[in-house]
């Protein structure tokens, strides 16, 4: 079986951040003896390379210096900067259209798997037509509220790469319902597992509990609900928990006006900002938290939170977590069970929740031990590609 995977981002080389989950899919994949191949954009001029022993196909699309709409920051947030990013998009779907039509005359694929599908799907239907390939389309969401808040003509686009799809796939129970507002077909439930490699030494728990640090992981944009948290925090802070610190690890447009408000409510030095970190710092820093938020909410775009993978990393290290109830979170923290569940945009119910866990330790272990149950349960990379492959051999049977 030979796949072509077509993504909006891919590593640019071994310790780049971007991607993590995706990337340790297609790992995970290949060791299963499968082989894959990485369409990617093209950053700053970068050609064809091998990342992870993943062939990775680049294509042009402009200019090196300005060949920046993708990586480091979401297409998106790019194109709210202004007319130059704005300019590139018809540029970027034409070098995509022309290397897909070389690429797909070049080499024979029997599954095309498209992420992003707005607007891949465009490259992923001319790469069938061309070398007879089934094709698979995975949504995220955020594609979704993307288009019905600030371009709903382009509904039809997304109808159409749902119906054309040979199989589709979703992150979360929520992406499921609104593909299927769009239109009605079969979609396959498949999460991403857990990027950060799960706890193995022997740090004594109930120490950690006691050092009351906070922790926050993912990009820092609108849509993450980070200036709740601060305020949750500042309200924390002023009930007696003085021990308490906040870490917030990740970069995104917001990050200055994240760091002046916690400035301007006396939380400088109680609240770290480290940008983002190696893996081996990431795992050290899930080691040493007491608890992990993640306080999502519904932004101005209408978009929200597609799965919380970091949830799942935070419970593989048998971490009580609390999130918002709002997106694919559900899928992940059951309330009072697995983690806690909180309103949106609410920094009193929030700092309240935190207090809970922070006060009682034996309720903070419990929410650990049964988070990471359920996550080993449902979220283990070994079911995760076990349906992949099954979706796969399905299409392909079909």
């Amino acid at each position: 079986m030979r796949i072509l995977y077509i993504v909006t981002a891919f590593p640019r080389y071994e310790s780049d951040v971007i991607t993590p989950w995706l990337t340790e899919t297609i790992k995970r994949i290949k060791s299963r003896g499968v082989e894959i191949d990485v369409f990617a954009p093209s950053y700053k001029g970068l050609a064809n390379q091998r990342v992870y022993g993943i062939d990775v196909k680049r294509f042009r699309y402009f200019f090196s210096r300005w060949e920046d709409l993708t990586h480091d920051e979401t297409t998106p947030d790019r194109l709210k900067r202004g007319l130059r990013f704005k300019m590139l998009v018809p540029f970027y779907l034409m070098g995509g259209v022309i290397e897909i039509i070389k690429l797909c005359k070049k080499e024979k694929y029997d599954i095309i798997h498209v992420h992003w599908v707005f607007p891949h799907m465009l490259f992923g239907w001319i790469g069938r037509k061309i070398c007879g390939a089934k094709v698979v389309s995975s949504f995220y969401g955020v594609e979704l509220k993307w288009v019905k808040k600030k371009m709903p003509f382009l509904k039809p686009f997304l109808k159409w790469s749902v119906k054309s799809s040979d199989s589709v796939t979703a992150l979360s129970s929520y992406t499921i319902k609104e593909i299927n507002k769009i239109a009605k077909r079969e979609v396959w439930y498949i999460p991403f597992g857990p990027a950060a490699k799960e706890w193995k030494d022997k740090t004594d728990r109930k120490l950690v509990s006691l050092q009351k640090n906070i922790l926050f992981v993912g990009r820092l944009v609108e849509r993450k609900g980070i200036k709740y948290l601060i305020e949750a925090f500042n309200i924390i802070c002023r009930h007696e928990f003085n021990s308490c610190t906040l870490t917030i690890i990740g970069e995104g447009p917001e990050k200055k006006d994240l760091e002046k408000l916690a400035e301007s409510r006396r939380l400088k030095d109680k609240v770290t900002f480290t940008g983002w970190v190696s893996e081996n710092e990431l795992r050290n820093y899930y080691q040493k938290c007491s608890l992990f938020v993640l306080p999502a909410c519904i932004d101005s775009k209408g978009d929200t939170e597609g799965q919380g993978v970091v949830l799942v990393e935070a419970m593989s290290y048998k971490k009580p977590v609390i999130a918002s109830n709002v997106g694919g979170i559900v899928d992940i923290v059951k309330d009072g069970e697995t983690g806690l569940l909180v309103p949106e945009k609410d920094p009193e119910k929030l700092a309240k929740a935190i207090m809970r866990i922070l006060d009682d330790r034996e309720f903070a272990f419990k929410l650990g031990e049964e988070g990471y149950r359920f996550v080993k349960l449902r979220f283990g990379w070994d079911e995760i590609i076990n349906k992949l492959l099954s979706v796969y051999s399905k299409v392909l049977e079909e």
